[in-house]
């Protein structure tokens, strides 16, 4: 299967970056409506509407969700491409549309994603409200889950560019997650299905990523919609959208979600997922925070009238300008940085630090200095 071909036809060319906002899919999800069920099933706390999209005729039903967080764009443009990939008319699509009935719900807080926030308008994280159910985003997921009544789900998100697979020097770029159903993290029948499905993309992954998928933490929490849905005996799979080398806008990731939602549905397809494999989902290593996205080694600092040679760390915030999503580097660590990587590193090789203000890095402070008085800093990145 050669899904480096599928990915370049079906990849939706409209969506791009990471501010992707209901004016961005709408228009998509008006040309599904002229072939397919497409409708408005709630709205949010600002009135925003939330749609629906059901395809196919199969046996098997799969229910998506992304935007969950409004700020975790990657997984919704993978989820077009693959509505893409669906109507192409081909063999292969012709052979998932019979074999699975799909539900989607491509954003399901349009008023995070407008305001690029994780939380909704209520400043509520859908993600720990699928008890209570306090909103009205939660409230139109659940109600959705218990009518189309799903034999899979595949909760979409993305990761922060600070995870790496283990102790590797090599970044978080797709993460999986059978969620727990009980404290103990016990896997019954349920967990283990998707347990299985994760083992069959993981192994098709590697060949694209090798070493870079990696296990997220499966601590339970009720409160999360994965482990209550695990809970409701249907399996689920949490699908993280990580960091990618110089792929902060996250297109090179979105193929591998893509890629990963057709190799797991094919395996669903040709297999009972009645096999156990949970010693190969243990063997993917766990996601562990050990990244920064610009690390500086060997700085010199004039620090209370004494020079030390040290290092620090920024990291990019995400932040909305004008309706445009800028990444602004800010200090994150000073000192000992052991253990942690840098997806860009630099070597000062002993330059003397200098700023406007202290001339020494502070926490929290943009990242705009000068080496040895003549090489500048920018926002992070050495000005050419």
């Amino acid at each position: 299967m050669n899904y480096d071909i599928i990915f370049d036809r079906c990849k939706e060319e409209t969506l791009f970056g990471r501010y992707i906002t209901l004016l961005e899919i709408e228009p998509l999800l008006i040309k599904f409506k002229l072939t397919n069920n497409v409708s408005i099933i709630g709205y949010s706390v600002l009135q925003k509407p939330i749609y629906k999209l059901e395809i196919g005729t199969g046996k098997i039903k799969i229910f998506m969700w992304s935007q969950m967080h409004g700020n975790e764009s990657t997984t919704t443009k993978a989820l077009f491409d693959f509505l893409n990939f669906l109507k192409s008319k081909s063999d292969f699509s012709a052979k998932i549309l019979d074999a699975f009935t799909f539900c989607f719900l491509p954003m399901v807080n349009p008023d995070g994603a407008f305001l690029y926030t994780r939380e909704n308008a209520n400043g509520i994280d859908l993600n720990r409200d699928a008890q209570i159910l306090s909103q009205p985003e939660s409230k139109i997921l659940r109600q959705v889950f218990d009518d189309f009544k799903p034999n899979f789900c595949y909760n979409l998100h993305d990761q922060r560019s600070i995870f790496g697979v283990g102790n590797s020097n090599k970044p978080a770029t797709v993460s999986f997650l059978a969620p727990s159903f009980n404290e103990n993290r016990d896997v019954n029948s349920t967990r283990i299905k998707a347990i299985n499905v994760i083992v069959a993309m993981n192994a098709v992954l590697q060949k694209y990523l090798p070493g870079q998928v990696g296990r997220f933490d499966d601590s339970f929490n009720l409160n999360c919609v994965g482990d209550t849905f695990q809970t409701l005996n249907v399996p689920t799979i949490l699908f993280e959208a990580g960091h990618f080398t110089n792929d902060y806008n996250r297109q090179l990731t979105r193929k591998f979600i893509f890629i990963a939602m057709l190799s797991g549905l094919n395996y669903i397809s040709e297999n009972d997922v009645v096999s156990n494999e949970n010693s190969l989902y243990l063997q993917i290593p766990q996601n562990k925070v050990t990244f920064y996205d610009i690390i500086y080694k060997n700085i010199k600092i004039n620090y209370d009238g004494n020079e030390i040679i040290t290092n620090f760390a920024s990291q990019y915030k995400e932040e909305l300008v004008d309706e445009k999503l800028v990444f602004n580097a800010y200090f994150s660590r000073i000192g000992n940085l052991d253990g942690f990587y840098g997806h860009y590193q630099y070597d000062a090789q002993g330059k003397l630090y200098s700023d406007e203000f202290k001339n020494k890095p502070e926490i929290g402070e943009l990242v705009n200095f000068c080496l040895d008085n003549h090489i500048k800093i920018v926002n992070g990145l050495v000005k050419v």
